[in-house]
């Protein structure tokens, strides 16, 4: 494998993490516009993006390999837990 078709690889195994990152603050901002109001996208999509992707990583480790539905149910789940956290949980400054 080359150089380059490794970068693509990790970006294909990270894309679904920071398509979901991005995606669901935006669309948790939309629903909970007077709850949200306080708190900035950034801040939502870098805590969500980043669960996203540990989970990715941890589910490609556990399974040994990337593309199974229980990975991208880890995935969905992560990233609400996160979003949770840093809108209206304990994380939420």
């Amino acid at each position: 494998m080359s150089p380059l078709d490794m970068l693509w690889h990790v970006l294909n195994l990270f894309l679904p993490a920071l398509g979901v990152g991005l995606l669901a603050p935006a669309l948790a901002k939309l629903v909970w516009r007077r709850a949200l109001k306080g708190v900035r996208y950034a801040r939502l999509a870098t805590w969500c993006a980043a669960a996203a992707a540990l989970s990715l990583f941890a589910s490609l480790l556990l399974l040994g390999r990337d593309g199974r539905i229980v990975g991208y149910l880890a995935l969905v789940v992560a990233s609400a837990g996160a979003l949770w956290w840093a809108a209206f949980g304990p994380g939420r400054r």
